[in-house]
């Protein structure tokens, strides 16, 4: 289903004035996994958000699996991504005893444990046409799956 390019819309006082117009827009981002692990997007995320009319508004990201997540992060210290992933791993250990789901191998079940433990969307403040991150947060697709996947993120932006 192809999604509309943007949709605009004016917001009403309470004397039925128009007096805000605000806009709507969505995108389809794929990101390719390399396997397990913390993968930053902030960069495509932010290579897109620079082309779209908005100054201030609300980003909403939204991960269409059940066995990866979206998350934000520090992005500063590597030391924080493995950490996060060697706790996760002990935390929900591949072993096929655990768990009746299994026909995918190992790392699906707890793929999908992971997936429920985190976030499936995050929502950012755009001020000034820029995402509202602090200074050492990037957005991470956190990919649960021993193999590489192409994992989709929906985006949809509004403000004005």
């Amino acid at each position: 289903m192809p999604w509309p390019k943007r949709v605009s819309c004016l917001a009403y006082d309470t004397w039925g004035r128009a007096n805000i117009a605000m806009q709507q827009t969505q995108h389809v981002v794929t990101i390719r996994t390399g396997g397990q692990g913390l993968h930053e997007v902030t960069d495509e995320i932010e290579a897109w958000l620079t082309k779209q009319p908005v100054l201030q508004g609300l980003l909403t990201i939204f991960i269409r699996h059940t066995s990866a997540s979206i998350l934000i992060q520090e992005n500063a210290d590597p030391d924080v991504q493995r950490d996060l992933e060697a706790f996760f791993k002990k935390l929900v250990p591949e072993d096929l005893r655990l768990y009746r789901h299994t026909a995918e191998g190992p790392d699906d079940m707890p793929a999908h444990i992971k997936g429920a433990l985190t976030q499936t969307q995050i929502s950012i403040p755009i001020s000034q046409g820029q995402l509202g991150l602090g200074r050492y947060q990037g957005i991470y697709v956190f990919e649960h799956r021993s193999r590489p996947h192409a994992r989709e993120l929906l985006l949809h932006l509004i403000g004005q």
